[in-house]
């Protein structure tokens, strides 16, 4: 979870997620993680930026070839 999202957004400083999403949001993880346990995996949630998180977790794991993401996509005015 990115902190910077839970402030308000550069456009009228309304949050860019509210409680009702961030609710939807953790029920989701939460479905997730445990369908994923139910299939022998797991689910690596942590708050923080992701390029100091995902930093973190590489350098804690040792041995990582390949790292995905997608980018957000931000309003162009």
């Amino acid at each position: 979870f990115d902190p910077r999202h839970y402030v308000g957004t550069h456009c009228h400083s309304f949050p860019k997620t509210g409680p009702h999403r961030l609710r939807f949001l953790l029920e989701s993880v939460k479905d997730l993680r445990e369908t994923l346990k139910k299939k022998g995996s797991t689910l690596v949630v942590r708050k923080g930026k992701p390029e100091d998180v995902v930093r973190d977790l590489i350098t804690q794991l040792g041995s990582v070839s390949t790292v995905v993401f997608h980018e957000e996509v931000r309003e162009i005015l």
